[in-house]
């Protein structure tokens, strides 16, 4: 028998494509086409749109970069002059920390504890210094130190920033040191509480109970999660036996907390933590002239890990025309001499005792 023929009306007419036979349009029927499958005309439009995230991500990032770098308070801090030391090995920033009450309500002197007092002070004096190896340092200058002060004779370090501001500053840490300046950091009282409670808190444990009412302290043995108003008393109180040279250990070790809080995932991941932050940051440090915002994003990174502190050897106290004062000894210029070379600071010059942070 000749071979079963479909029916003609069933057939497609000559030259139409295949799809047209009505057998395509029954299997079209039982496996209808998979409704996940994207076709190529969708996958670009999901392409461009992933772009278009992207380039609004980068741009967004780059524009809150250089308007936060934009609203920076600068200051010629570093400025040239004769017989500056020329560039040494790594990275120092001088980080000062002011008594300045200059823009503070009276409401926020009685809630800091500040007290009423005209001009501007060092409180904190320290370098950071990133060697070319090895783990970075933050080194406390005691504000007692008794050194030449450029122009003024003798006297302790921290009446440079009185005589001068942060020009003198910079230039009588230079001859102290030997050391070159490359980046300069300030912040008065109200900036220091406003970076802490920006931040979220700093998680501190202490080994003894403060109570100092100058500070505006008071805080139990154990650990604590610190706002501003109590960072503030806790780096600024003295209620030490050795008074400034426990104070000074407090503030080293706060600072590498607050940094390490500063950049945890828990803030630069989270835009209602870090938007804050660096607004507040911006509004609250000054720095030179020359300085920027990624300079200061690397001096965070520098010291979320665990930096080697210490204080600047002395010679012991001595009675001056400035009252009880720090030497600089042999051992200072030993110090600040492995420093300008680049080289390790040995253990016997590391000093990083007493304090209540623990």
């Amino acid at each position: 028998m000749p071979p079963q023929q479909h029916p003609q009306h069933l057939a497609p007419p000559v030259g139409a494509p295949a799809h047209a036979d009505p057998r395509h349009a029954a299997d079209r029927r039982r496996f209808p086409a998979n409704p996940f499958r994207r076709s190529p005309g969708r996958k670009l439009r999901l392409g461009r749109i992933a772009l278009v995230v992207v380039i609004a991500l980068v741009v967004g990032t780059i524009g809150g970069v250089f308007y936060f770098d934009n609203k920076l308070h600068r200051v010629d801090a570093l400025a040239s002059y004769a017989g500056r030391p020329g560039p040494t090995p790594g990275t120092t920033w001088l980080i000062v920390g002011t008594d300045s009450r200059a823009d503070l309500s009276q409401a926020d002197k009685d809630r800091l504890a500040t007290g009423d007092g005209d001009g501007s002070r060092t409180d904190t004096i320290m370098l950071v210094h990133k060697p070319p190896s090895g783990s970075p340092m933050i080194i406390s200058i005691p504000r007692d130190l008794y050194v030449e002060i450029p122009g003024n004779g003798q006297h302790k370090i921290n009446a440079a920033f009185n005589f001068g501001g942060p020009k003198l500053l910079a230039r009588t840490v230079e001859q102290l040191t030997g050391l070159r300046l490359d980046h300069y950091g300030e912040v008065g009282f109200g900036g220091f509480a406003d970076l802490v409670d920006a931040v979220g808190d700093v998680n501190i444990c202490i080994d003894q109970s403060l109570n100092d009412p100058k500070a505006g302290l008071r805080l139990k043995k154990g650990c604590h999660d610190l706002n501003g108003t109590q960072a503030l008393g806790l780096v600024r109180t003295r209620a030490f036996p050795n008074a400034d040279l426990e104070r000074v250990v407090n503030q080293r070790k706060f600072l590498s907390a607050l940094m390490s809080k500063a950049t945890s995932p828990g803030v630069v991941l989270n835009p209602f933590r870090l938007v804050p932050f660096v607004n507040g940051a911006v509004d609250s440090l000054t720095v030179d002239k020359n300085d920027h915002i990624w300079n200061l994003v690397g001096l965070a990174v520098a010291l979320r890990g665990d930096p080697t502190t210490t204080t600047t050897p002395n010679a012991g106290s001595q009675y001056t025309g400035d009252g009880d004062s720090l030497m600089v000894g042999s051992n200072t210029e030993e110090f600040f001499g492995y420093l300008r070379a680049g080289k390790p600071i040995p253990d016997s010059l590391i000093e990083n005792n007493g304090g209540a942070i623990e």
